[in-house]
């Protein structure tokens, strides 16, 4: 038996890849994107370790040309999540009997078959299935991804070396155990990354999923699982159950064994998660542990002082990377006045020399928005605008889907601090600027504080240290992750750990130990070596 006391050390972040034209890593992506692209699969559902097709098939296809089948993928109905409930529930005690080590030594194989046998795989299913061009592909998929399997072990390391002091004649243990019962996984499109850790750090601290993922990332994390199971993931302790989200809701918040529910998605389908499990209280075995990345309205806020050149990149990469389709993407600006036109005339020098296209050209910046219902959602933001006499659009404006979900960066500056597109979580490539006067810095601050429910990410930009100190203080509850002079998106796992509070969610922080320890339920143990044989204490002595 191996009884050695062992510790994960800090690792560092993957390296990301350039995919620099005839670089070896380019040529390998490129015919890893013609082989999925021409060769379309079938998804069946993975319970209890065995494929499962149901018969109730859906299509799955390119944002970017959404004529084109990557695959089909069967769903799941309500006898095939109970099925997978049960199956979680059978693996439950073994698994978490297994020495954490052990689990953890699988999470870091599946991390390194990512970083070199599947590296192009989950890369070009990511660019494929949800729009993202190589970098955003690498920066998520690979380097997110195996980041996140290798720092929670290191984690874990720390949080079950974490023991409580004894004292003379007594031993305290403290046992870190998992949740009684299965957590709900219910993973987003946006991040194959998420997709991952939403299970994988449940996972390593000895529990047990029913995994439901976005079918609008449905090949990238079939794939995930596929990965998941050759590295040596015991049966059971992932279920792999796409499906309609009422349907295998229903489900899972009735079953008494729910323990959990790990999520990122939008704020309105969290809170009323929250309700259904508060409603059904009396049904569970025990309190379960909900943990959520919901919604923002990310912004960047400029003070007069600031780089000129520095804003107008953070600006162009925080809300147009990825089509501005993250959590933390830039959507409302606040700049000074006396800025506004350098840094308009800059925006549009960057956005007129970039292109949208299709993932499979290198050369574009930005892609397709995931599905229908974004492109619709998304432009009508933009038709209001076009129709608002309190907006203009400085730069772009215009869709397409006439092959893929083709939507313009667009900029729109308004002159209502309070127009809807200040406001309202949009989730595409749509940036609203509101200029304020150089010298109502502190009052505009507060106003940012004030518009949005959300408080995800935010960034301030000025080379007056004073003025960024005033801005952190004014803004210390408006982002879980605030930014000096960057853009507000690109939280690396270990350096920035990720979550935001208000309507963003429960802020439990991926990327650190914050998130590993909701998934633990703790025992205290204290063993006394010599007890008492008497009830007397000395006080009772008589005078």
């Amino acid at each position: 038996m191996n009884n050695a006391v062992f510790m994960f050390e800090l690792p560092k972040n993957e390296p990301i890849k350039e995919y620099r034209l005839g670089s070896p890593e380019r040529k390998e992506l490129q015919a890893k994107l013609a082989e999925l692209k021409n060769n379309p699969i079938e998804i069946p559902l993975i319970i209890g370790g065995k494929e499962v097709k149901t018969g109730d098939v859906e299509n799955f296809v390119m944002p970017t040309d959404h004529g084109h089948v990557l695959a089909t993928y069967h769903k799941a109905g309500a006898k095939e999540v109970q099925m997978a409930i049960q199956a979680a529930l059978e693996a439950r005690e073994k698994w978490a009997n297994m020495r954490w080590e052990e689990r953890a030594s699988i999470t870091l194989k599946a991390a390194e078959l990512i970083a070199t046998k599947y590296r192009s795989l989950m890369n070009a299913s990511t660019m494929l299935g949800q729009g993202k061009n190589p970098f955003q592909a690498e920066i998520d998929s690979a380097c997110e991804t195996i980041d996140f399997l290798r720092f929670n072990a290191h984690y874990a390391s720390q949080i079950y070396a974490d023991q409580p002091m004894s004292s003379p004649g007594v031993i305290n243990r403290m046992e870190y155990r998992g949740l009684e019962g299965f957590i709900f996984a219910l993973t987003p499109f946006n991040f194959t990354a998420i997709a991952s850790n939403l299970n994988m750090s449940p996972v390593l601290m000895g529990n047990v999923t029913v995994w439901k993922p976005a079918t609008s990332a449905i090949l990238s994390n079939y794939f995930l699982m596929k990965i998941f199971k050759e590295a040596g993931l015991p049966d059971g302790v992932i279920n792999f159950v796409p499906g309609p989200g009422r349907v295998v809701g229903n489900e899972i918040f009735n079953s008494p064994d729910f323990a959990g529910i790990h999520f990122t998605g939008s704020t309105s389908t969290f809170q009323q998660f929250w309700k259904t499990i508060g409603n059904n209280m009396t049904k569970y075995k025990a309190y379960p542990r909900i943990v959520g990345e919901t919604g923002g309205k990310d912004f960047v806020f400029a003070h007069s002082s600031a780089d000129v050149q520095a804003l107008s990149t953070a600006l162009i990469r925080g809300a147009f990377e990825y089509q501005g389709q993250k959590c933390s993407a830039a959507s409302r600006a606040y700049i000074p006045e006396s800025m506004w036109p350098q840094v308009e005339k800059n925006m549009k020098a960057d956005i007129n020399e970039f292109t949208v296209g299709d993932v499979t050209d290198f050369s574009n910046f930005m892609n397709a928005v995931i599905d229908r219902s974004a492109f619709e959602t998304i432009t009508s933001y933009i038709q209001m605008a076009k129709d608002s006499d309190k907006a203009e659009i400085i730069a772009g404006g215009n869709w397409d889907d006439s092959k893929g979900f083709f939507i313009e960066p667009t900029v729109i500056k308004t002159t209502d601090p309070h127009f809807v597109t200040m406001e309202e979580e949009i989730f595409g490539p749509v940036l609203t600027i509101f200029t304020y006067d150089d010298d109502k810095y502190e009052e505009t601050l507060q106003l940012c504080d004030e518009t949005s429910p959300y408080a995800l990410t935010g960034a301030i930009f000025s080379q007056d240290r004073e003025k960024l100190l005033v801005a952190a203080e004014a803004l210390r509850y408006a982002a879980g992750n605030f930014y000096l002079n960057d853009k507000p998106t690109g939280a690396v796992v270990g350096q920035q750990p990720f979550g935001g509070a208000r309507g963003s969610g429960t802020n439990d922080k991926a990327g650190s130990y914050l998130n590993l320890i909701r998934w633990t339920n703790t025992r205290t143990i204290k063993e006394t070596l010599v007890p008492p044989t008497n009830y007397k204490y000395p006080f009772l002595e008589k005078e």
